[in-house]
């Protein structure tokens, strides 16, 4: 395929506020800040302009955006959606957006057990969701407080993959010899959409698979 898809990627359901762009699936540039307060409504527009500046990449070559949708931090999503739709609207191109959780899941490379992604809420809870080896949701996504039994009727049967940042809570409270915790990821990364998104777009969009 001799056509180049440009497609804006931004994450902005946790502190860090991500946006990356993306050649025909290919990761070509990032811009983020993984700082512990929110940046969003500072940094996400100039993080945009300077991300399409760095590749000689014009606004009217994007094909569409994608969008982490949450759950998340509202602030950050509110923020994160709104300049999606704004350049959606403004351009007449696509908006994909993809459930955080799933994007998180499918870092999980050859999972040989169910994925368990998770974001950090208050206390001892966690936002999650639980995935199988081919990243289909078998579990909804629920807030939950984590314990010392929970997850006990997956984690008898195989290896169980817990990736995201509600891990170090988890890791604390959860002790099974089939509990695998994926840590020092910067899993809330615009960069961690980008095939998921250039996938939906391919299928949903244009009718091809182009990957």
């Amino acid at each position: 395929m001799n056509k180049l898809i440009y497609i804006l990627n931004i994450e902005t359901s946790t502190t860090n506020c991500s946006v990356s762009l993306s050649e025909n699936g290919r990761l070509i540039g990032l811009k983020e800040d993984n700082s512990l307060e929110y940046s969003h409504a500072e940094r996400l527009h100039i993080y945009i302009d300077e991300l399409l500046k760095i590749a000689n990449v014009s606004k009217t070559q994007i094909a569409a955006v994608g969008i982490s949708k949450g759950p998340g931090s509202y602030t950050g999503l509110r923020i994160g959606v709104s300049a999606a739709k704004g350049l959606c609207y403004a351009l007449k191109i696509p908006l994909i957006s993809v459930p955080t959780l799933e994007a998180l899941a499918r870092q999980v490379k050859s999972p040989e057990g169910p994925i368990v992604a998770m974001l950090d809420a208050r206390r001892l809870e966690v936002y999650s969701a639980v995935y199988d080896v081919s990243y289909k949701e078998t579990r909804q996504t629920k807030a939950e407080v984590i314990t010392s039994d929970s997850y006990k009727d997956i984690l008898e049967f195989s290896p169980v993959y817990f990736i995201g940042n509600g891990v170090a809570k988890t890791q604390l409270l959860l002790s099974h010899q089939n509990a695998i915790f994926i840590e020092n990821k910067l899993s809330f990364s615009a960069w961690s959409i980008v095939c998921f998104v250039y996938r939906l777009l391919s299928v949903t969009v244009l009718g091809s698979r182009l990957a």
